[in-house]
């Protein structure tokens, strides 16, 4: 089987960390390129010394170099602020090379949009075009076939995968969608900033980019596509006293208010049967973030209020490997021309 070399290009952050794990076991890719401007210099194993004496510690941290890892490297990872990659990613397309951008610079389609939501221009929307949405379970064939996949942020994933079944089958309205998600404080970034010291985080519960979180118009997009028209949404966020892990929580209403609970399973059951990723729990299971720890599954728990008509849809990830990493190297795997699955697929959750 060939073996395909990977860069990394932002190896210091936490969606950095978890993709240099993953790379570490991968049977198939290899990590070649490593870049980090502050800590150029350093072997891998050095700076992780959890990866020493795994593949790809003895490479030393480079400062990217766009000529380089097009000339070295199959497939990029960008785990960059927004705003950075665009830039980096415009010489790799250019030169033929694979990009997974963990970035939110490529997840919208319109760049007004982006310019609105992240205060800044979108000065590549050359390219912009070429992106895919990389959510393996929606958008499998056009990975496929790209070379610039658009990584999703890690609370859309548990929306609309949470979401999918619900709106595709018909089963509820689009016009009053509230969406109470929460995250572990590694969905913050590495860089140090006082809202996630210790001291504010631990033992603490409080909400947080209210209403204007940046993963919003992400989360309406993908939604409207999937409704074929125009979807507005309440989207509320939490940070949660632990390191990593998500839990939404969707309140959303029935067409039918008769609708019952096994109607609904059976309709999330035969949308996600060929899905093992997605986890439709037996009733009166609700999904729990340690259960997802470190792994690529979404746990979906559903609750069916027959007084009010509501069905209450609760969706827990792991923010960094399938929210963030994981996904990526998913991504990267359809693009290569691997199983979806390769590296992944027996990915246990972490206890």
């Amino acid at each position: 089987m060939k073996t395909f070399n990977a860069g990394l290009v932002g190896i210091t952050g936490y969606a950095g960390m978890e993709l240099a794990r993953l790379l570490a076991s991968h049977p198939s890719m290899r990590l070649s390129m490593a870049c980090s401007r502050a800590e150029a210099g350093k072997r891998l194993g050095e700076y992780y010394p959890f990866l020493e004496h795994m593949p790809g510690s003895d490479v030393v941290i480079s400062v990217f170099d766009p000529d380089q890892a097009a000339s070295e490297c199959d497939v990029v990872f960008l785990a960059v602020p927004a705003g950075t990659a665009m830039g980096m990613a415009a010489p790799l397309i250019k030169a033929g090379t694979r990009v997974v951008d963990l970035s939110a610079d490529f997840r919208l389609r319109d760049p007004e949009i982006y310019t609105a939501w992240y205060r800044q221009e979108h000065t590549h929307k050359d390219i912009l075009h070429k992106a895919v949405y990389g959510l393996p379970e929606l958008y499998a064939a056009e990975i496929s076939r790209a070379s610039l996949i658009a990584n999703p942020g890690c609370y859309p994933t548990s929306v609309i995968l949470g979401l999918y079944a619900a709106i595709k089958n018909g089963l509820v309205h689009t016009d009053d969608i509230v969406v109470d998600a929460k995250s572990g404080a590694t969905g913050a970034g590495r860089k140090a900033a006082v809202g996630t010291l210790f001291c504010e985080v631990s033992d603490n519960f409080r909400a947080y980019g209210l209403p204007t979180h940046r993963h919003t118009p992400e989360i309406e997009q993908e939604v409207s596509l999937l409704a074929g028209h125009d979807v507005r949404l309440s989207f509320n966020t939490h940070i949660l006293p632990l390191n990593r892990g998500i839990l939404s929580t969707i309140y959303t209403r029935l067409k039918d208010p008769a609708t019952t609970l096994d109607q609904v399973r059976e309709a999330f059951m035969s949308t996600w049967a060929h899905s093992p990723w997605i986890r439709v729990l037996p009733k009166g299971s609700l999904p729990e973030t340690r259960f997802v720890r470190g792994s690529m599954f979404c746990d979906l728990g559903l609750v069916v209020d027959p007084r009010t008509g509501r069905l209450t849809i609760l969706s827990a990830i792991d923010n960094l490997c399938r929210g963030a990493s994981g996904q990526a190297l998913a991504n990267a795997n359809l693009m290569c021309g691997l199983p979806v699955g390769t590296g992944l697929d027996m990915l246990a959750p972490l206890p």
